[in-house]
């Protein structure tokens, strides 16, 4: 059972969602929620398939044990069997989670995350939140207790988790989204004074209302950092005061977290990571509802996309498909004025994680100059979740990439993208993805 708070949150991601503009809702449908436990999904039905999986399997077969920390429970244990870094570390202070009562500025909730994973921790909570994208069904919840055990156990979490983490907000299936609000003193949201959903399209200005934010990000204000005093003067809070900030002592007591940062470019990574999913997620959905419509398999060695038509929603997965490329090249991403510069140890951590090409290159190499990335194609390419897309759509994804990475669509959409930005992606997934290669030559 949802608390207010939580029931409130869901109500008005879903009702924001009008904020994504009508230029985006004329791609893509968002408010059309796609039924995650209709046959061809199977969302509570289907087995995950997913790393948390993985891990209960080597719990089970006593091939891994999970240390209990008198101070962080299992979180630390946790977190090295997953190789999440604690550099990702970023802490959010409103009360937008179920363990919300617990929830404040001064005992922010710390979240961590790698590629396909988000950990959550509340001091004083009961459980670790855990956040994994399935290989099929989009993003799965978990819960791990808090309490010393010989045989601690991740429960899978049920519909109620939809509740909040399916809808607009999240492309209309279930996903994760990064949300900027204006906070009052104890962490509430005032919804009214603003609530904007945040990933890499987002002005810097609207991002990070109720998020601690370490790093610098020059004359780029933002809302991280900041409470409102007083609900009458939020028009007038100056953003300026929670900008550039690399000590967070002043707001917390942050020797009581794992880390001393609320890393900004750990944020930037976590909400492109958000959408970039949510899509890879769309896109599934529609293919497998759409081979359902038409009783056709979309696993069968010849099956494509071409044998469906207008009738089997061929064009809901086309949409799908063009706005995941869009996002996966940044075609709308919000260009930086000022550099921004976080802690060298999570760059650290995220960059070399690679996979790199013959001349060392990554599509993880961060710019943080004018934009996120160097080489402005997603990582996330390489997830097994885009793994998994069904193969009729991810074929079709492959070829819309050669046609933009060739030159051959120079429409105004990929106009961003320079001779050398084609270039270097395509030479990049040439050495590093092999289906991708398959379809160039």
């Amino acid at each position: 059972m949802l608390n207010k708070t939580a029931k409130t949150y869901a109500l008005v991601a879903a009702l924001t969602a009008l904020a994504l503009g009508t230029t985006l809702a004329a791609r893509l449908d968002e408010y059309r929620v796609l039924p995650p436990n209709h046959p061809a999904i199977g969302y509570r039905t289907t087995p995950a398939d997913n790393s948390i999986e993985a891990l209960r399997e080597k719990l089970a077969k006593d091939e891994l044990k999970l240390e209990f920390d008198p101070e962080y429970g299992y979180l630390l244990s946790v977190l090295k069997a997953l190789n999440i870094p604690t550099s990702s570390q970023v802490l959010v202070f409103t009360k937008t989670s179920f363990q919300a009562p617990l929830i404040a500025p001064r005992l922010p909730r710390a979240i961590y995350h790698a590629d396909d994973l988000s950990i959550g921790i509340v001091r004083l909570g009961e459980v670790l939140e855990i956040a994994v994208q399935d290989r099929n069904l989009g993003t799965v919840f978990y819960s791990l207790d808090q309490v010393r055990s010989s045989r601690p156990q991740f429960v899978r979490r049920g519909n109620e988790c939809l509740q909040c983490h399916q809808g607009p907000a999240t492309s209309g299936v279930p996903g994760l989204l990064v949300s900027s609000v204006y906070p009052e003193r104890n962490g509430r949201p005032i919804f009214d004074a603003g609530f904007y959903v945040t990933d890499h399209r987002s002005e810097i200005e609207k991002r990070w209302g109720g998020w601690y934010v370490s790093g610098l990000t020059g004359s780029q204000v933002h809302m991280g950092n900041l409470v409102v005093q007083d609900r009458a003067a939020v028009g007038s809070v100056d953003l300026r005061e929670g900008a550039n900030k690399t000590d967070l002592k002043p707001y917390l007591d942050i020797g009581a977290y794992v880390e001393p940062t609320s890393d900004v470019v750990s944020l930037m990574v976590l909400e492109h990571k958000t959408r970039m999913f949510n899509l890879i997620t769309r896109v599934g959905y529609e293919t497998r509802l759409a081979f359902h419509a038409a009783n056709a398999d979309w696993q069968a060695p010849d099956a494509s996309l071409d044998q469906l038509t207008e009738e089997d929603d061929r064009q809901h997965i086309d949409i799908a498909i063009e706005e995941l490329l869009g996002h996966m090249l940044f075609t709308d991403e919000a260009l930086l004025v000022d550099p921004i510069q976080g802690s060298p140890n999570y760059a650290q951590d995220f960059q070399q994680r690679g996979p790199h090409d013959k001349q060392g290159r990554s599509l993880r190499d961060l710019d943080m100059q004018t934009r996120m990335f160097k080489y402005p194609l997603s990582f996330l390419v390489y997830s097994d979740a885009f793994d998994s897309i069904p193969a009729p759509a991810r074929q079709r994804i492959y070829q819309r990439l050669r046609e933009v990475l060739s030159g051959q669509d120079r429409s105004e959409r990929f106009t961003r993208l320079t001779a050398e930005d084609r270039t270097n992606i395509r030479e990049i997934l040439l050495d590093t993805k092999p289906d991708f290669a398959e379809v160039w030559h």
